[in-house]
């Protein structure tokens, strides 16, 4: 089994890259996030690497980080999504970002990546949730908003916060710890457009 490249970028497609390891180039299909993080054509670069084989098809997968790769791994786990839709998803959120989204229960975030409908967007974070891998830290922000609701997810009115401050131009960490810091002075049954101007609130302060 192929678990990491070593050896350089020979070329850049729209969803691949080949990579010469000592005159041999093996294919890799990326994620979009990982395709724009390589460097040109003839630098050394490193790739992680998931190898699917079956019957008709041996495969290779390439990741920026282990996290991406562990967060390959666990989509595929979930009914409805193959190897397309999870690279879709990884092109689409980061894995930090996808951190935040599970622990939030935040589907239209999840959503957002092509091939995911709703149903399966709510599919996700339901099976996901909990099973953040090791690589893939939740953030500061997103970690104190849990702590400040006692359970692993967030009410729908702060998940709907996070995704309205999101959706403003802030990164998901700042809004979530903004969210977080709130919830923990008003409660978590606060209402979501209160949540949110006093998110804005602490973000501007």
């Amino acid at each position: 089994m192929i678990g990491k490249l070593k050896g350089l970028v020979e070329t850049i497609a729209d969803d691949h890259a080949l990579i010469d390891v000592n005159g041999v180039c093996y294919e890799a299909h990326c994620s979009g996030r990982t395709l724009q993080a390589l460097p040109r054509v003839g630098e050394a670069t490193v790739l992680f690497i998931e190898m699917i084989v079956r019957e008709d098809l041996i495969r290779l997968y390439g990741f920026a980080s282990e996290a991406e790769k562990s967060w390959f791994k666990l989509l595929m786990t979930v009914q409805g999504v193959g190897s397309r839709v999870a690279l879709g998803i990884l092109s689409t959120l980061s894995p930090s970002d996808l951190s935040s989204a599970i622990a939030l229960q935040d589907k239209a975030m999840v959503g957002r990546a092509p091939g995911v409908g709703p149903k399966l967007a709510q599919r996700i974070v339901s099976e996901l949730k909990g099973k953040v891998p090791a690589f893939g830290a939740v953030d500061a922000g997103v970690i104190g908003l849990q702590t400040a609701l006692g359970e692993g997810a967030a009410g729908g009115n702060v998940a709907d916060a996070v995704s309205a401050l999101v959706n403003l131009g802030y990164a998901q960490a700042q809004a979530s710890g903004a969210v977080a810091r709130v919830v923990a002075r008003e409660g978590e049954d606060a209402a979501t457009e209160k949540l949110i101007r006093l998110g804005l609130r602490e973000l501007s302060a």
